[in-house]
């Protein structure tokens, strides 16, 4: 089991590392950082480095597809060198999955037309604007595609297509050995939990245009 993890420049850290750990406990899985060109990778802040041991050339079908979002995601969206092997993957993958706004990805390289599909809440409406069928669920499965809400979600999402492959009990041990059982100290992750002034000094904030 071959699993592609995307890096582009000004990812954000948590939505690839998430599935790295959950993903990554497949047995007998092999993952492996990909990019444009191999090296360093930085982060949406540029004080974290990932290192993409390969190409996006030398793995043209990898089993599983993780694309991650973040503010560099913007630059990718005409980018023909990601997009183009992103449907090439897609063609022979067995799962190909994005968190966060990874998935606005995946609409622009034409692979969630008329899919169900989620995103980071400030994304839902590009994400339909592409063609997907947005929803505000935390992890969204339509066929093979599995897309995940924003940054934390990936997690959730990771250990979602873990159960679907290795069996829950497997996806369970992970998430036991990983300790996640998040117990967050505020009730604001979401936009109807959050308090009103915070969701729109966020929208005010979002590259997003908002409808």
């Amino acid at each position: 089991m071959r699993i592609a993890l995307v890096l582009f420049d000004r990812f954000t850290a948590l939505d690839i590392v998430g599935p790295y750990e959950t993903l990554g406990r497949l047995p007998d899985a092999e993952t492996v950082f990909l990019a444009e060109r191999t090296g360093p990778v930085r982060n949406e802040s540029g004080t974290l480095a990932l290192t993409a041991d390969r190409t996006l050339a030398d793995m043209p079908h990898p089993d599983i597809v993780v694309v991650p979002g973040g503010p560099g995601q913007s630059a990718q969206m005409d980018n023909p060198v990601l997009l183009d092997w992103l449907r090439t993957a897609d063609a022979t993958s067995s799962w190909t999955t994005s968190v966060c706004t990874g998935s606005l990805l995946l609409a622009a390289a034409g692979l969630l037309e008329g899919r169900r599909a989620t995103s980071h809440w400030l994304a839902l409406t590009e994400l339909k604007r592409l063609g997907a069928e947005p929803t505000g669920e935390r992890v969204v499965t339509d066929g093979k595609y599995v897309t995940a809400a924003g940054v934390s979600s990936g997690i959730d999402m990771g250990l979602t297509l873990l159960g679907r492959i290795a069996g829950e009990e497997h996806a369970q041990a992970v998430q036991l050995m990983t300790e996640y059982d998040p117990r967050p100290p505020y009730d604001a992750g979401s936009p109807e939990k959050a308090p009103a002034h915070l969701v729109e000094r966020m929208r005010t904030r979002s590259r997003f245009l908002q409808a």
